[in-house]
């Protein structure tokens, strides 16, 4: 098999292999550095895209646009137009502003236009300025007018001056990224250590997978600097790569060890242990790695740009894991030998080096054997129960207001602007242009904005005021409040309201202008679409690849089907304790977020994706370990290879429900609606799954399961090798 020849290379060249490993790294990690370029930036689907590649073709850009909600920080004070505090603070907040020279077009309540910059309940003032300069003084700018807000909120103690808007809400959000990414690193890291020293009992056995995950992971960061020029590789794309690279790669390396020092035990040589490892333990590895790589790339057939970048990033991470497992491992086994035993941990007591045969699970194994129909009915009757709350699911995407913790300043703004001025804080984005690329700008396009404003005034709020107009080279660009909280039903159905109707019969008069409308909801609701849409063929191409691979590893169309229904099983169940949790809010205070009504849009789809691809890794290593014991009998042969892998599996998959908690721990709801649903997969596959629900399945299908497999897999087999430690 490739896993032995390529154990076989490695031992015979060990020096070399390693020298090659450490090469690739350096080499990742100065192709990033050195042709980093520019970052390309994602496209959205739909209108949306249309939208923002209309006004990507422009020399100039959108002007970007922040507001200033100014209110008085005690309830039941005088209504803005007659408290001469709120009047003071507006007017010194303009001028301070207008003096700066940071901001351009100032929209003030006070001015005899600005009645539609007063909330309905005439408590709240919203004064509006776009931030002035190129692209190199944006940043700059921006501190400098966010600086005066601060000043003036200082001298005007009893007024709230909160900023929110395009350049606040997105750095809050980047800041938000990059904090999770160091927390996360911090956290995974030595919490994985942990479990592995528990694991092994040994600081050099620890030590090795995770050794070889963060190099897997570093040359992997290395790589996607370069791709980013080519495929957009957001933010979350990292975190996510980090906590996946860490979970599959200690893993991998975790099957190998085991395997390895069982064999050593057993009184094989090193060389010849390694080589045992690799032919079963490797062989396992390579295929759940190939699995993983084909399922995750069916995100690339959505034809989203972030999905196909997260595609890329998860198989190179996976890649590099797999590779490793199988060439560096070995020789640094080989290279170690014994020693890999060193630094023992003396209050772990006993060795963990023999084939250990879990009493625990074998006695569940057992019970379940004997009555196989029993048991694994009440299995699958509490995954059913389990997954029950998802056929309620919501999918809808929070905003930044409701994914990031209100404690933030810029949030707190933005909840209260949006409370007091209805889609501000959200507004569409109408991109309007010239058919022939020409200038749009016209009396008649003037006159069709006056009546868009007037129709807007008339849809009883479904839109709102104020509407900004400004010129961006030959487009221009028109912002409209929508009704709702952003992305929920109510702001799709003003969205729907303004493409169908209101622009159509506004803008659509004029001759020769073409309009898209763009923004957070329109964003949203694009993308949710272009998923639905794909999903069909995402989710069948997945099963396939996974059925496909599983047929050619066992060569029995039941246990590939067994094994499949199995992870659609725990798929299920886990979508169910995510939508019981976060949709219906509970544990919202322990886990330290607020529900919004709904499920993260693209979790449930990449969830199923991912979790397909790293749940085969227990199936695929527990089939081969009962197929290795199938002279025994059948029924021995499930309690055995159940009992003797338990060990293995249960820290593989106490490792990566530890690395998946961590998401939990980060600040946006996105994260920690993926750690929890990951999480609970992967526990329910190692316990209940793997358990009582795949030893149940194979004892009814007894040894019809392996009609077609002749496959002797004979474990103590080793191959002839030319290696003085052999």
């Amino acid at each position: 098999m490739l896993p032995e020849k390529l154990a076989a290379w490695s031992l015979r060249h060990r020096a070399l292999t390693l020298v090659c490993w450490v090469a690739l790294v350096v080499v990742a990690l100065l192709s990033g550095a050195l042709l980093d370029g520019e970052s390309r930036r994602s496209t959205d689907p739909g209108e949306s895209g249309r939208a923002q590649t209309a006004l990507n073709a422009q020399n100039t850009f959108d002007p970007l646009r922040e507001n200033v909600l100014v209110q008085p920080k005690n309830a039941g004070s005088a209504p803005f137009t007659s408290n001469e505090e709120l009047r003071r603070a507006t007017d010194d907040l303009i001028t301070t502003l207008t003096r700066s020279g940071s901001v351009a077009d100032v929209r003030s309540p006070l001015a005899p236009d600005g009645a539609d910059r007063i909330s309905a309940d005439g408590v709240s003032g919203l004064v509006g300025f776009s931030i002035a300069g190129g692209d190199k003084d944006i940043r700059p700018n921006f501190e400098t007018a966010s600086a005066q807000v601060d000043g003036v909120a200082a001298r005007h103690p009893s007024v709230r001056l909160g900023l929110s808007g395009d350049l606040s809400l997105s750095t809050v959000v980047d800041k938000g990224i990059r904090e999770d990414v160091k927390r996360s690193e911090l956290l995974s890291l030595p919490m994985t250590l942990v479990i592995l020293l528990i694991v092994f009992g040994a600081l050099v056995a620890a030590s090795v997978p995770l050794l070889l995950a963060g190099t897997s992971v570093a040359a992997t960061f290395g790589f996607l600097s370069v791709v980013d020029d080519l495929t957009p590789i957001n933010g979350a794309t990292t975190v996510i790569t980090l906590l996946i690279g860490m979970a599959v790669g200690v893993d991998y390396s975790l099957f190998f060890l085991r395997r390895q020092r069982e064999e050593r035990a057993r009184g094989h040589s090193i060389d010849d242990a390694i080589l045992i490892a690799s032919g079963t333990s490797g062989h396992v590895v390579v295929v759940s790695g190939v699995t993983v790589v084909l399922c995750v790339s069916g995100l690339v057939l959505t034809g989203l740009d972030n999905f196909t970048g997260l595609a890329i990033s998860t198989a190179f991470v996976v890649g590099l894991a797999v590779l490793g497992a199988v060439t560096v491992l070995p020789a640094l086994l080989s290279l170690l030998g014994d020693k890999v035993d060193r630094g023992r941990i003396p209050w772990l007591g006993k060795r963990r080096t023999t084939a250990e045969n879990s009493r625990f699970w074998s006695a569940i194994a057992r019970a379940v054997t004997r009555r196989p129909s029993l048991w694994g009915g009440l299995a699958t009757a509490s995954l059913i129960l389990l997954t029950l709350p998802a056929l309620g699911m919501h999918l809808q995407d929070p905003t930044p207001a409701e994914s990031l913790p209100r404690s933030m300043a810029t949030i707190d703004s933005a909840v209260r602007t949006q409370e007091a001025f209805p889609g501000v804080v959200y507004p569409a984005t109408v991109v309007l242009t010239a058919e022939d690329g020409g200038p749009v700008d016209s009396p008649a396009l003037r006159s069709a904005i006056t009546d868009l404003e007037r129709r807007i005034g008339e849809t009883g709020g479904v839109l709102n005021k104020p509407v900004a107009v400004a010129n961006v080279d030959e487009a221009v660009v028109v912002r409209v409040p929508l009704s709702g909280a952003g992305r929920d039903a109510e702001a799709d159905a003003a969205l729907a309201k303004l493409r169908t109707e209101v622009l159509p019969a506004t803008i659509g008069e004029v001759d020769g202008v073409e309009f898209a409308v763009s923004g957070r909801t329109a964003n949203a609701r694009d993308f949710a679409d272009r998923v639905i849409d794909r999903m069909p063929l995402v989710v069948g191409f997945v099963l396939l690849a996974a059925l496909v691979l599983l047929l050619l590893a066992f060569r029995s169309v039941a246990v590939a089907l067994v094994s499949i229904l199995l992870n659609l099983l725990s798929i299920g169940a886990a979508y169910g304790v995510l939508t019981w949790i976060f949709q219906d809010g509970h544990f919202a205070s322990l886990l330290g977020f607020t529900p919004y009504g709904g499920v993260v849009g693209w979790l449930p789809m990449f969830m199923f994706v991912l979790l397909l691809g790293l749940s085969m890794d227990y199936h695929i290593f527990i089939l081969s370990r009962i197929r290795e014991r199938r002279a025994d009998g059948a029924v021995t042969a499930i309690v055995r290879g159940t009992g003797t892998s338990a060990g293995v599996v249960s820290g593989a998959a106490v490792i990566m429900v530890g690395v998946f908690s961590v998401f939990i721990t980060l600040s946006a709801i996105e994260y920690k609606m993926m750690g929890v649903g990951m999480a609970v997969a992967v526990l329910i596959d190692a316990t209940l799954v793997r358990g009582v629900l795949l030893p149940a399945f194979l004892a009814l299908l007894g040894e019809r399961a392996w009609r077609r497999d002749r496959k002797s897999v004979a474990p103590e087999r080793v191959p002839e090798l030319s290696s003085p430690n052999a």
